[in-house]
């Protein structure tokens, strides 16, 4: 995994820690959610959602950057956010994947 790569897990990791929800257990889909976000921020300067459309509307997308404004609304919903980089904690907690 790419040093910029870590990173930012690591920042998803206390993201979902701090907001009761977890990163997927899928360690490879984790790692290939991240590298499109860093992607879409070396192509458009921000870490927009790698499953959402951008608009080029900047008042519109920032809504999209990830963790974005549906994520946590579609994890009470569904268990995941849309594409899946965030879900709800087996067992109910954050860790309990």
């Amino acid at each position: 995994m790419r040093e910029e790569t870590k990173k930012l897990l690591k920042e998803y990791e206390k993201y979902a820690k701090e907001n009761g929800i977890c990163l997927n257990p899928d360690k490879k889909a984790v790692e290939f959610l991240l590298n499109g976000i860093l992607e879409k921020e070396k192509k458009y300067g921000k870490r927009y959602c790698p499953c959402r459309r951008i608009a080029g509307d900047k008042e519109k997308d920032k809504k999209i950057i990830c963790p974005c404004a549906y994520c946590k609304e579609e994890i009470k919903k569904y268990g995941h956010c849309h594409c899946f980089l965030f879900v709800k904690c087996k067992g109910g907690g954050p860790g309990g994947n």
